[in-house]
């Protein structure tokens, strides 16, 4: 058997170098998917070093959010209430500032593995101090500041280069003056630092003259981190009030940050790892329907085999060895095509906000061991019906010239398709249950899309199963087409359509399911495209918006709270009004069920000046114009917590807790500008004093007037209302680019399998075209032939692709209740996934089809 093995190498190396390249692949699509993973791991727990590394001990001012981690405290601490006090050697003042910072060429710079970049005091006192100058020096003046080494590698600086800040009031140009490191690492767990001389930083939180937000404490020679953690705190509450302190060791914020950093970064893994599945899921679909043709092209010779005494075992094995060694090559070719492949998905994931440049490629043995294992494990499950079927065939095979596919329509094959069906319910149930039972959100509706879209492609390979059942309706129909257009050459593709169904529908099915991800991604976008674009219309009477162009992890990057004025000083402009947003935990009313506390509750709220809101922004139920200390809820969230209007909540800002009463209720049809709850301006500043600004609606003016007065913003942009609307969908569809990119990766794959399969299918009928040229057939009529055939390809294809696209699509509205996703596109749309289908088949079969065209007779004599 090994030299059978070695001589159909030898003899069909072309045939299965087709298969191999398919292999090759889809192992280095699992590959580069994996690769990605590890390294955005890599770059989230590389970011886990601390600054808090050389204190013991951290005094916060008043109380913070026990739910987040980095939420900012609501009160204010002197350092020189906690300075030498006993036990104390050292102290630092600290403060925390949201900052955007933007390369010399104004692109704002991406902070590490999804976190934030803030403005931090630079630490003099070496006792405390975490830094590691790694080039230039210590920030000395106002305008000066030293940046962690991640902001210098991905805005290209170095010292000397000047950096323009974006802070919650303003924007202001500094100097770099040195790079740093923590630990070795160029970033911290919190994400990118910006560090500068303390009364820099202090102005830039607001804090009055001698205040900060938490002080750090170095612990002297002897004195134990609790310890010294429990007298503070009972010392300055006693002195101070309950409420005005809260101390914490260092090592626990150090815990909580290695905690959090690593359920990132499982987290990533996850959602990757589904993204993934696809890949997997289409190489596996992809090898099985090559190596199920390259077995059919070997029937005649597997058949000769049996007649001379081979076992039925032994022809599985030798196909196995075969799968293996395919798999062997493919793998280590998929592994070194995964580098590229996973650098594509890296700089797409960051123009989503997600920057993982801090991670190197990844060559340790899971990167490398398990794609490659994963690789043979995929052909050896895609050979493994190939290799079934093998085994069965009867050595009187060997006495014909071709063989029709008897077992295409056989019981099997239907209870087959049932009891994958049956396996795509059980992962279209748990959606619908999900969706019935979990309150309304973003985890919900990613939770319900991914079951969706894991029980689609159970469904796409239950109609590959069923698709030979499809080609003798369709190709009849097809062949009588091709007998009126072609006469004799259209019968004759008529008869060998129906005669092979398993033929026809294997490259039916890679083309199915190449159009099902194009068609399913295009409804998805072209319907909740068209209905964002319609709600916005119904709820921006604004002409213009000021907004910026760059991205952060949590979305678009904010603006400096002065623009507002800026815009509104412009001539012509009626209205200006800049919208806000800061996140709250909801404290009271608790949950009412139990197993509802277990989450906190936040509510993302908008700021506004209630003066003429109306004019630039028209919420639906027109919520009357909020004082000071109200708050106007959506419908949805009013139903989900079950509060009532007139009813007062407790909610929990940066500032600390705020009583609001609940003044009215209102819906944003768009759910882009104010989803869950509108505050007046004065209240979120009470909420949040550095609530990031989003953009500025404006009402008057022309555009490029007002281009001139924000000029001097980083990343301001001008735009209409309908560009706005689009900007602000698109930053909330976060990791929309890495899924095009395995989608159009896996596309690639789908349609390279169904020309590979086309291909193979033609070399496995020279005998047959070669006799046609025998007994009178010309070239043009064999070409015709198999161009009807492709017709069939095409027709069976579409139909089955947007007939699961379709489904898909319908499944995930009725899941998600979401009227933001539906079937219902442009006539267009279908017509295009034809035409393109139809192109992409007739060009893949138009060289198979001059080759068959050309087979002499004698070649097709002694051919398989």
């Amino acid at each position: 058997m090994w030299l059978i093995a070695r001589r159909s190498f030898a003899e069909g190396w072309v045939r299965l170098t087709a298969t191999l390249l398919a292999a090759l692949l889809s192992v280095g699509l699992i590959a580069g998917s994996l690769q990605f993973a590890l390294r955005a791991q890599a770059a989230v727990a590389g970011s886990d070093a601390s600054e808090y590394a050389r204190a013991d001990v951290v005094v916060q001012g008043g109380t913070t959010d026990p739910d987040d981690l980095y939420a900012l405290p609501d009160g204010r601490v002197r350092p020189d209430r906690v300075a030498g006090r006993p036990g104390v050697e050292a102290v630092h003042g600290d403060a925390m500032v949201p900052a955007t910072v933007a390369s010399p060429g104004g692109k704002p710079i991406i902070p590490t593995a999804g976190g934030r970049t803030l403005l931090r005091p630079w630490v003099a006192d070496a006792k405390l101090n975490p830094f590691k100058l790694e080039s230039g020096r210590a920030p000395r003046m106002d305008g000066e500041v030293v940046v962690i080494r991640h902001v210098a590698r991905a805005g290209k600086v170095g010292t000397g280069s000047r950096l323009r800040m974006t802070l919650p009031r303003t924007t202001r140009e500094v100097t770099v003056v040195g790079v740093a490191t923590v630990s070795g690492r160029s970033a911290v767990a919190a994400g990118d630092l910006v560090l500068a001389p303390p009364e820099t930083v202090r102005l830039a939180a607001g804090l009055p003259a001698g205040t900060w937000q938490s002080v750090w404490v170095k612990a002297a020679s002897g004195v134990r981190a609790a310890g010294l953690r429990d007298a503070l705190a009972r010392d300055l509450r006693s002195e101070l009030g309950p409420e005005a302190v809260t101390v914490r060791t260092a090592s626990s914020i150090r815990t909580a940050q290695s905690n959090e950093v690593s359920g990132t970064g499982t987290a990533i893994g996850g959602v990757i790892g589904m993204m993934s599945s696809v890949a997997v899921f289409v190489g596996l679909f992809v090898v099985a329907n090559t190596f199920g043709t390259l077995v059919r092209q070997r029937t005649r010779r597997l058949a000769l085999l049996g007649a001379i005494g081979a076992t039925p075992r032994q022809i599985k094995r030798l196909i196995r060895f075969e799968a293996l060694v395919l798999g062997l090559v493919a793998s280590a070719g998929g592994v070194v095509l995964g580098f590229p492949i996973a650098a594509l998905l890296a700089s797409l994931f960051a123009k989503d906000g997600f920057d993982i440049s801090a991670a190197d490629a990844q060559f340790g043995w899971v990167a490398l061991a398990v794609p490659a294992v994963a690789g043979v494990a995929v052909t050896q499950l895609a050979a493994w019906r190939a290799a079934r079927r093998a085994a069965r065939i009867s050595p009187m095979q060997a006495l014909r010239s071709s063989a029709k596919d008897e077992a295409g329509r056989s019981w099997p094959r239907v209870l087959g398709a049932l009891a994958v069906f049956a396996s795509a319910w059980g992962l279209f149930g748990p959606a619908f249950a999900v969706a019935r039972f979990e309150p309304p959100g973003p985890e919900r509706t990613v939770a319900v899309s991914m079951l969706v879209l894991m029980g689609s492609m159970v469904t796409v390979a239950a109609l590959a199963v069923l698709a030979p059942f499809f080609v003798g309706p369709l190709g009849g129909l097809v062949g009588r087409v091709g007998m009126l257009a072609s006469g004799e050459a259209g019968r004759l593709a008529r008869a060998t359509i129906t005669r092979s169904p398993r033929r026809v529908s294997s490259a039916a099915s890679s083309l199915m399911l190449g159009v099902a991800l194009v068609a399913a991604t295009a409804m998805v976008l072209l319907s909740s495209g068209a209905r964002f674009a319609e709600a916005g219309r119904e709820v921006l009477p604004a002409e213009h918006a000021v907004a910026s162009s760059g991205k952060t992890a949590d979305g678009r990057a904010p603006l400096p709270a002065d623009v507002a004025g800026r815009v509104a000083a412009v001539p012509g402009v009626a209205k200006a009004v800049a919208l806000t947003q800061t996140e709250v935990k909801l404290v009271s009313p608790k949950p009412s069920a139990p197993d509802e506390g277990l989450v906190p509750t936040y509510l993302m709220i908008t700021g506004a000046e209630q003066d003429g809101l109306p004019q630039v922004l028209a919420l639906g139920g027109r919520p009357r114009a909020l004082r000071t200390g109200q708050i106007a809820l959506t419908s949805n969230v009013l139903k989900a917590h079950k509060i009532k209007v007139g009813e007062r909540i407790v909610v929990r800002g940066s500032q600390g807790k705020v009583t609001l009463t609940v003044a009215d209720a209102y819906h944003d049809p768009s759910h882009l500008f104010a989803d869950q709850g509108l505050v007046s301006a004065p209240t979120m500043r009470r909420l949040d004093a550095t609530a990031a600004t989003q953009a500025v609606l404006v009402r008057g003016g022309s555009k490029e007037a007002l281009a001139r007065a924000v000029s001097g913003v980083p990343g301001a942009e001008v735009v209409d209302r309908d560009r706005f609307v689009a900007m602000t969908a698109d930053s909330m569809t976060k990791g929309l680019k890495v899924t095009y990119g395995f989608i159009g990766m896996a596309l690639v794959l789908a349609l390279f399998g169904m020309a590979t399969t086309v291909s193979m299918s033609v070399g496995e009928r020279t005998r047959e075209f070669g006799l046609l040229g025998a007994v009178g057939a010309t070239m043009s009529q064999v070409r015709a032939i198999i161009r009807w055939e492709a017709a069939t390809v095409v027709l069976i294809g579409t139909l089955l692709g947007l007939g699961a696209a379709t489904g898909t699509v319908t499944t995930l509205r009725l899941a998600t209740g979401s009227s933001f996703v539906g079937p219902a596109v442009p006539w267009w749309m279908f017509a295009l996934v034809i035409v393109g289908a139809a192109a992409v088949t007739l060009g893949t079969s138009a060289l198979p089809a001059r080759r068959a065209a050309r087979v002499p007779v004698l070649e097709a004599a002694k051919a398989e």
